[in-house]
């Protein structure tokens, strides 16, 4: 195949452009798609035919990013991309999240998309592209796939939706989404915001579709330009309608009775709809049953799906016997746990996160090295989700995707509200012990909680909120619940995740399932959260109405200082001699950073002695000297005519001879000074032209009763003389003194130059 190419123009004037045909070309579907310097390639490969006794959808998506691709090396010891970073991992569950639902419900072949950055220009973000990279090789393979789609970020900045910003533009946005879509619906959505209203966020969904659709219809043209519009035969699932409508016969009633009796135990129901369904497979033939079981299983899930969403339809029945607008039960407490800094537990219903919060100093900061992002991070929330949550009996093994990504979410929901200019380094960890229902929404509401336990004066508490959605296209019937459960969420259409505060929105994540879902609908799931949203709010500030008054006695205190560039080097000192010996000689943590305004210090002890003595140290370096202002400085060394003595650290001045005594004195040795000594002396005069300081004790002895100061003449009227001792007369201005060298011979006066 020839090389194919097509151009997607943005509304700014930017570019994209599709091309396939000329990389990769033995998988089943490449592309390769540049904006400005930015080249992704997307690749997509799907086996023939289906694992044996698969059922579901295997998909796997993989975003990767090459340190090449900004001309940098990797870190650590290897010098190598190793394992993905949570970007990449995060970039990769959007992409996957938007496409998994779109292929056909009886394709089964294992498939593989990876979408690799070989090249950034560091302008243009590479995970808004990613989808469409994804979408585009999938449209020019034979691949069955109901697409195609596309991501974008929209962002509003200065009132203005960008599609897709740069860098620089995203750090003016007050609000940021990335939206996946196909031509008709949108599919998936996860951004972060400042306390938006449901309005603007409708209208930014508004703004993203709207560049979707042009994507989307550009993906179409380059597929029928690959002549791939015809996608391949496949043959994954055997079925035996007979069996099928036979266990939907004796089945479906008796799961309508399980949904219908709205129990709150999770554990009874799943039971009773098991035993359903094994009691239909144990009247089979004996002969039959293990040849029949898969299938029965397959279509006794349908049959239970259907009898949920009827229920729910049709009686406003929910599984635990809730209403569609009510919230579970919820009960939380602060100070749960003696050690941490902060700690809560949050329980609603069946889930439940206990959170917790630790203050650190600067040197806990997390230090970001990926290909595209470089910097330290001070607000970190991590969450855990261990299998005994759910009642599984499975060995922990590391952080899964699942867990980064709901991590994310939290962190996204809890940041904005972070206070500004907070000094410490702060880490939440939501670690599940109950799970049935939005365990991200339940971190967000437990986080605060820790939060305001801890200390931490957040700019307002946030809660949060799961929604779902169950539809019937031919009634045009459709519920939304509130805080749904996770068989809801597995059974129905939509889950919706909303955070925010009174003021509203700062965090949202919404998967879709269905076709068609209006604008409308989309407006009644927020305004029903937001109801949600401020019940769970007012259980948090009845727990705690608002951040401790002060840390816990364990906390590290921290003081902060700015001081003037120049001075960063003498708190340091030659090879950080100066910064070791505060922390050895106070006990306290030293940290100190380039700013803008300055030099950023932070001290940071377990007792606020430690504090005050490494605070003594750091101003005694960097306070400016005064004059009139008095010093115990140290002498350093003596001279015929005075002594220098550093009266502030690495700063020295002159006590002359004449500002010793009010009496005369002949010579230093007189004085009984010695270098070592330690005295106390007046800063008299700091000379506004050279910087040099003139030191004075006499200045602090008084004055004897009659005293004269001696008459000396001005420096213009003293006579000078030759090296005979003669009397000579002063040079006018416009003379040349002749100089001579050091066996008394005349040379000539150097050019200034």
């Amino acid at each position: 195949m020839n090389p194919i190419k097509k151009t997607i123009t943005l509304a700014d004037g930017r570019t994209i452009t599709l091309e396939t045909g000329k990389l990769a070309k033995q998988a089943d579907g490449a592309v390769e798609l540049r904006m400005g310097g930015t080249m992704l390639l997307a690749t997509v490969v799907s086996a023939k035919e289906a694992g044996e006794g698969v059922d579901f959808m295997p998909l796997q998506v993989e975003y990767k990013e090459k340190f090449s691709s900004a001309g940098r090396f990797p870190g650590g010891f290897l010098k190598r991309e190793g394992r993905a970073s949570d970007y990449e991992i995060l970039t990769s569950r959007l992409v996957d999240r938007v496409l998994r639902p779109l292929f056909p419900d009886n394709y089964h072949a294992d498939t593989f998309v990876n979408i690799t950055m070989f090249s950034s220009d560091g302008v243009d973000m590479p995970d808004a592209l990613a989808g469409l990279a994804a979408s585009a090789a999938i449209a020019v393979s034979d691949i069955p796939f109901n697409g195609p789609i596309s991501e974008v970020r929209v962002a509003r900045i200065d009132g203005e939706f960008v599609i897709n910003p740069t860098f620089e533009q995203l750090e003016k946005a007050d609000m940021e989404l990335m939206v996946g879509a196909t031509y008709d619906n949108i599919m998936m959505v996860e951004g972060e915001m400042n306390e938006v209203s449901e309005t603007d966020l409708l209208n930014a969904l508004k703004a993203a579709h709207a560049a979707i659709k042009e994507q989307c219809k550009v993906q179409m043209e380059l597929a029928e330009a690959a002549g791939k519009l015809v996608k391949r035969e496949y043959c994954h699932e055997v079925n035996d309608e007979a069996l099928r409508q036979d266990v939907h016969d004796k089945c479906y009633d008796k799961a309508y009775a399980i949904a219908k009796a709205g129990s709150a135990d999770k554990h009874w129901r799943q039971n009773s709809f098991d035993a359903i369904c094994q009691e239909y497979i144990d009247s089979l033939p004996e002969e039959e049953r293990d040849e029949k079981t898969p299938l029965v299983k397959r279509y006794y899930h349908d049959v239970e799906k259907e009898a949920v969403r009827r229920c729910i339809l049709d009686e406003g029945i929910r599984l635990d016997g809730r209403k569609t607008t009510e919230i579970r039960p919820i009960w939380c407490e602060v100070d749960y746990l003696p050690g941490p800094h902060g700690s809560a537990v949050f329980t609603r219903g069946e889930t439940q996160s206990l959170s917790t919060v630790t203050l650190g100093t600067k040197l806990d900061e997390k230090i970001l090295d990926d290909v595209l992002n470089q910097g330290k991070e001070r607000f970190l929330l991590h969450y855990n989700f261990p299998p005994f949550s759910t009642g599984e009996a499975k060995a922990q093994r590391g952080v899964g995707r699942r867990e980064v990504g709901h991590g994310n979410l939290a962190h996204r929901a809890l940041k904005r509200m972070f206070p500004d200019d907070f000094p410490y380094v702060c880490r939440v960890v939501s670690d599940i012990l109950e799970s049935n229902g939005s365990s991200s929404m339940a971190t967000v509401c437990a986080g605060t909680l820790a939060l305001l336990d801890a200390g931490v004066k957040m700019k307002r508490p946030v809660s949060g909120i799961a929604m779902g959605l169950i539809t019937d296209t031919a009634s045009d019937k459709y519920a939304i619940l509130s805080d749904i459960l996770g068989d809801e969420d597995h059974l129905g259409d939509m889950d919706f995740k909303v955070t925010g505060t009174r003021e509203g929105i700062t965090a949202t994540q919404m998967d879709i399932k269905c076709d068609g879902l209006s604008y409308e609908i989309l407006e009644r799931a927020l305004n029903q959260a937001r109801e949600g949203r401020l019940h769970i709010l007012n259980i948090i500030e009845q727990t705690i109405p608002e951040a401790r008054e002060d840390y816990k006695p364990h906390v590290p205190r921290i003081v902060t200082k700015i001081i003037p560039k120049e001075l960063i080097g003498a708190v340091i000192g030659p090879g950080g001699k100066v910064i070791q010996g505060i922390q050895e000689a106070s006990g306290a943590t030293v940290s100190i950073d380039e700013i803008e305004d300055g030099g950023y210090i932070e001290v940071a002890a377990a007792n606020k002695a430690a504090i005050d003595k490494a605070m003594e140290m750091i101003n005694a370096i960097v306070q400016l000297p005064e004059e009139g202002k008095v010093y115990t400085g140290k002498v350093r060394s003596i001279l015929d005519f005075g002594a220098f003595v550093e009266f502030m650290p690495n700063r020295d001045g002159l006590l002359h001879i004449s500002e010793i005594s009010w009496e005369r004195i002949e010579n230093m040795e007189a004085t009984g000074i010695k270098e070592g000594d330690t005295l106390e002396v007046k800063l008299i005069e700091i000379d506004k032209k050279t910087g040099k300081f003139r030191l004075s004790m006499r200045a602090l002895q008084p004055k004897p009763e009659g005293y004269v100061e001696p008459q000396r003449r001005e420096r213009s009227e003293r006579p000078r003389r030759d090296n005979n001792g003669d009397r000579r007369e002063r040079r006018d201005n416009g003379d040349r003194r002749p100089r001579r060298d050091n066996n008394g011979e005349r040379r000539e006066r150097r050019n200034e130059d």
